[in-house]
């Protein structure tokens, strides 16, 4: 199958690679000058303009920053959209506004196309081992001709709606469960060790009872060992609940706690650390306290 990838970031990379190492022929074009070397390696075609890319392609697929970059690519001059012809199928597994998502999909539909939007979970690390969740909105047609391909990159595969914009939801949802998650982590490790205790240790008994989980296990790690290179950047966790608090604002939710964990990391990026992991966020904890974790 053709396949068109535009989006060769850390997770876009090696989500590319898994299809090239399945037999698939890979296209893209580039906002940088050169391919990942494993990338060139592997046999990626390059084009000029996503609007070539989407010629040659029967899929494409785009895995980008945020809602301006995925609508320039899409709509843009030399777009995807001007290089689609009916039957072909556009899926964004970017993480970008549900509400321009709707408009995206719309438009894409009205040229005769499929379109889904399928953000992912599992970081880096996911990606390299095709073990991403991946949460996807769009028709159920439409995702069973492109779950073969979703497959190859992740393991935890959900159509949540058929509405599109509901991928995008479901990953809200993500990224707000994990902030607060890694914020109850900062908050508890803060606490015990201002209280004396080793962290450490406090950690490892968390880890035998009701309180395990994901986050303590690695996040709490980082947090202990001041490991903040990033896994997940601040930035894009800001970018994330930006658009949970914008949504909740658009639907008339109350999300207190989102929008408490949001000024944590906006203080912690104040402090130009907007690039560190977003465990990084424990260090807005421990100015208040005045007492580091470690």
């Amino acid at each position: 199958m053709n396949i068109g990838f535009i989006g060769l970031g850390v997770m876009g990379a090696p989500m590319a690679k898994h299809l090239v190492e399945t037999g698939h022929n890979v296209i893209t074009s580039l906002n940088r000058s050169t391919l990942p070397p494993d990338l060139t390696n592997a046999g990626v075609r390059v084009e000029n303009t996503p609007a070539e890319v989407a010629r040659l392609s029967e899929l494409i697929i785009t895995m980008l920053p945020n809602t301006p970059d995925v609508d320039h690519v899409l709509f843009g001059e030399n777009g995807v959209a001007e290089g689609l012809s009916a039957g072909k199928i556009v899926v964004d597994m970017s993480s970008i506004s549900p509400t321009a998502t709707e408009s995206f999909a719309a438009r894409v539909e009205a040229l005769g196309c499929g379109y889904l939007d399928a953000p992912v979970s599992g970081g880096e690390v996911g990606a390299k081992a095709a073990s991403l969740t991946i949460m996807i909105g769009g028709k159920e047609s439409v995702f069973e001709k492109v779950k073969p391909i979703f497959e190859l990159m992740g393991k935890n595969i959900t159509l949540v709606g058929e509405k599109s914009g509901s991928g995008q939801i479901c990953k809200i949802a993500n990224q707000m469960i994990v902030a607060m998650n890694i914020e109850a982590v900062a908050e508890a490790l803060v606490f015990a060790s201002k209280a004396g205790c080793d962290p450490s240790k406090i950690r490892s008994a968390l880890l035998g009872g009701f309180a395990s989980s994901r986050i303590l296990e690695v996040h709490g790690e980082r947090m202990i060992n001041r490991t903040f290179n990033p896994g997940f950047r601040i930035r894009l966790h800001q970018k994330d609940l930006a658009l949970a608090l914008e949504a909740a604002q658009a639907i008339g939710v109350a999300m207190p706690n989102t929008a408490t964990c949001q000024q944590l990391f906006n203080s912690v990026a104040a402090q130009g650390k907007q690039d560190e992991d977003h465990s990084g966020l424990v260090q807005a904890l421990e100015a208040l306290a005045s007492h580091p974790v470690a």
